[in-house]
């Protein structure tokens, strides 16, 4: 009798500290692993830049290393199909360029292999990149609206530069055109590098680009800033004036990132991570290495207004694409 009870006492401690080790294992914390961050575009662009900084902090604030993937290739289509299709575990995430996201979503809607809307649950957007119209010093105008006269007084004559067809800086200078009520010639390159090298030779005349990109070659006297679109003036180029001052308020466009998770990751895991990406957007030296890369830290979000955010920029370019009649050059 009592070996009997001794046994069945050996076998529930046995029993449960299965269940315990079970259990355990099952509620591990998280992360317990290194993380992986995927930049869907080549070393040294903006979303790289963004992403490595992200990295080597959040993983000092998660305790785990978060190591940068660059999978560039199709628009940085084809590293945000990779995370879509990843396991939702919380340690695949995409560094998103969302506005670049957004417009692809539109422009290659039936080709994708992911749904931006459907596919990933967004933890945050962590940022943006302010957007400048810039000519070439031969083009004889000072202001953004002394460049609509000047196109409306030569039709036909002046063309533009952008970095690719779903770019932000194409987008921008759609919406230019359709508030101007101009038409110019749009000249579609591989790349800001390219552009911004026929812009300087006089090859095209005038382009809207990312102002780090820009700056340089304006402090240089290589180009001249007619506006930056954004809402208020920039540190970068204070005497330059916003679009709005401009006369043309719709004029407000930025390059906007943000970290995505794939769909069906579990909330806590996009809760902590969001957390902790918060604390990082107001810690003064994030703030200021974004800075210095020409990137303004995003008021941190919950997931659930990231996701609204991102929805609403899909929705934004689908109207500007559709009444433009954009396609991929």
């Amino acid at each position: 009798m009592f070996i009997s009870r001794l046994n069945k006492l050996r076998r529930s401690i046995l029993i449960g500290t299965m269940v315990f080790g079970v259990c355990g294992f099952a509620h591990a914390a998280y992360p317990d692993k290194s993380i992986k961050l995927i930049v869907p575009y080549p070393p040294g662009g903006a979303t790289d830049v963004i992403g490595r900084i992200l990295a080597k902090n959040l993983g000092d604030a998660l305790g785990q290393q978060v190591v940068v993937d660059n999978r560039g290739g199709a628009g940085g289509n084809i590293g945000a199909e990779a995370v879509a299709k990843s396991a939702p575990d919380g340690y695949t995430l995409l560094m998103g360029a969302v506005t670049s996201h957004s417009t692809m979503a539109t422009l290659e809607k039936g080709k994708l292999r992911y749904d931006l809307l459907k596919d990933f649950s967004p933890v945050m957007i962590v940022g943006s990149v302010p957007l400048v119209v810039v000519v070439n010093p031969n083009v004889p105008v000072r202001t953004l609206k002394g460049l609509v006269d000047y196109a409306k007084a030569n039709p036909d004559k002046l063309n533009y530069a952008s970095s690719g067809a779903g770019a932000p800086q194409r987008m921008g200078a759609e919406i230019f055109q359709k508030e101007a009520g101009i038409k110019i010639t749009h000249v579609p390159y591989k790349g800001s590098g390219p552009a911004m090298t026929d812009l300087m030779a006089g090859q095209v005349n005038l382009m809207v680009e990312r102002v780090p990109a820009a700056l340089p070659f304006i402090n240089a006297g290589q180009l001249r800033p007619l506006a930056v679109t954004t809402a208020k003036r920039i540190s970068m180029l204070p005497d330059v004036p916003t679009s709005a001052e401009s006369g043309m308020s719709a004029l407000e466009v930025s390059s906007t990132f943000g970290v995505l998770a794939p769909a069906g990751t579990p909330v806590a895991i996009v809760d902590q991570l969001n957390a902790a990406i918060a604390k990082l957007l107001v810690n003064p030296e994030v703030k200021e290495a974004f800075l210095k890369q020409g990137v303004f830290a995003a008021t941190p979000t919950s997931p659930k207004k990231s996701a609204e955010l991102l929805s609403t920029e899909v929705k934004r370019w689908e109207k500007v694409i559709t009444e433009a009649g954009i396609k991929t050059d």
